[in-house]
């Protein structure tokens, strides 16, 4: 027995046990809930996986007839020898429904079409050539050319009217797609302005927002930099306009989740930022009197770029234009902002300075030099944890950016590559990534639920971006993470 006992004097035997790290799915287990962290890991691996998986050319008709956009698809081929320049094509704005039952398209020859997105899911898996089931439109009208569309936006407080409007018209056309009708229900008229000459001088719209708290207001920028308001309960003109106090071409507009700051980016590459409640000029909304108003600030991006030390040594910074800017869904402190050169960033409107940058090599690196250049290339956000998507100015493809708030984003200002070496698979999750499709993209619209792609393109077609479709018989399954 004397060998099994311990003497007073013998040290007590070293423990080797080691401290392992927590297992994250026992931590899911355990608490119920998804670490913000983990879930961004999960949710990036998830966009990474995404590729075509359908096609759906702008093949339509209307009684019986080519609609105007699938003639102009017909004349593209011969645009080279048109003597009166190119036709007219190309998707030139998408938007889901806030359920993303429902699809809303236009283009620039002047078609208008409502799709129900769960056809367009189910004939993705039939094959990537597939023709759209014309039967399965909610609603598709065709107009003529002097009826081009720029943007078509849903109204969030009421799921039936689609809001749609051009650079080459001054009013805002409004469709109830619970009416079969080819005419709008109601359209918002811009306020005439006399010229020196007393001619009265009209002014395309460039965007359309419409607030989410049911007060019916709707803004729209000119290209003379104004922003129309109206008040439907009011009427069909105008109830004020906000100004920038200088010309310059609105591009792009956002409110934000308070429904009382407005955002507005055109072609100087400013940030225009209104206060609905007050600010600078207070005293001027609570009168109609003085229809214009002088924004609250305006933030210059080439300065705030300038600040990029890394940035500014590998590239000459100069005013650009701004072709969109979006409010993050998920982090609404974040707007995004997207410049004619391809670069794309993010704003971080708190502390008003840039925190996010990507910058894509030039369109003339490669001798490119394509007409869709000549379009406003509209990006989305992907409804949760910061993924930015914007379709590549040089490429047939789309940049999926991770724009997550913290600094281990690669487009971060403070991502630091050389410690994101030591963890290869965290590296790896947190990149960008480019997705190769069959067409060059001008605008992305993405599913509030699912975060399934639609991109249009310059070619009039829809292509649907998701997981490849998986089949439970087959013994490698594609997509699997």
């Amino acid at each position: 027995m004397e060998k099994y006992l311990i003497t007073p004097e013998s040290p007590p035997p070293k423990s080797s046990t080691s401290v392992r790290r927590p297992w994250k799915r026992s931590l899911i287990e355990l608490n119920g809930r998804l670490d913000a962290y983990y879930r961004h890991q999960l949710y990036t691996l998830v966009a990474h996986s995404y590729s075509e998986i359908g096609k759906f050319s702008h093949l339509y008709h209307v009684n019986e007839e080519p609609c105007q956009t699938h003639v102009n698809m017909i004349l593209s081929r011969f645009e080279q020898a048109r003597p009166d320049g190119p036709v007219k094509r190309g998707v030139a704005g998408l938007d889901f429904d806030n359920q993303g039952i429902y699809l809303a398209s236009v283009t620039r020859s002047g078609c208008f079409t409502v799709h129900d997105f769960e056809t367009l899911y189910c004939q993705s898996k039939v094959g990537q050539g597939s023709v759209e089931d014309e039967s399965k439109h909610v609603m598709h009208l065709s107009f003529p050319m002097n009826r081009e569309f720029d943007v078509a936006r849903w109204n969030p407080t009421n799921q039936n009217e689609v809001a749609c409007t051009s650079m080459k018209r001054d009013k805002i056309f409004i469709f109830d797609i619970s009416y079969m009708s080819s005419k709008p229900t109601e359209e918002l008229q811009t306020r005439q302005k006399l010229s020196v000459l007393g001619r009265k001088i009209s002014s395309g719209l460039s965007d359309i927002a419409i607030t989410s708290d049911g007060d019916s207001r709707i803004f729209s920028p000119d290209t003379r930099g104004i922003v129309h308001v109206w008040d439907r309960r009011a009427g069909v003109s105008p109830c004020i306009e906000l100004s920038t106090n200088r010309y310059d071409s609105i591009k792009s507009i956002q409110i934000y989740v308070d429904n009382q700051t407005i955002f507005g980016a055109g072609k100087e590459g400013i940030i225009h930022i209104w206060d609905l409640r007050g600010g600078r000029n207070s005293t001027a909304f609570q009168s109609r009197k003085d229809m214009s108003h002088l924004p609250l600030a305006s933030l210059h991006l080439a300065p705030m770029l300038q600040k990029i030390a890394s940035l500014k040594a590998q590239s000459e910074i100069v005013p650009k234009e701004i072709h969109s800017i979006n409010v993050n869904p998920s982090s609404p402190h974040q707007l995004a902002f997207h410049l004619d050169d391809g670069w794309s960033g993010v704003l971080d409107i708190y502390k008003s300075e840039v925190t996010h940058v990507h910058c894509p090599p030039p369109a003339w690196l490669d001798g490119s030099n394509n007409s869709a250049d000549l379009f406003l290339r509209k990006p989305s956000w992907l409804p949760t944890l910061s993924i930015y998507v914007v379709g590549s100015m040089s490429e047939k493809g789309i940049h999926v950016l991770d724009f997550h708030p913290s600094s281990r984003s690669p487009c971060h200002v403070d991502y630091d590559e050389d410690s994101q070496k030591k963890e290869k698979r965290e590296k790896r999750n947190h990149s960008n990534k480019f997705v190769s499709l069959s067409e060059r993209v001008t605008g992305c619209a993405a599913h509030p639920l699912n975060s399934m792609i639609v991109a249009g393109t310059q070619k009039s077609s829809l292509l649907l971006i998701a997981q490849r479709h998986c089949s439970s018989t087959s013994e490698t399954v594609e997509g699997e993470l």
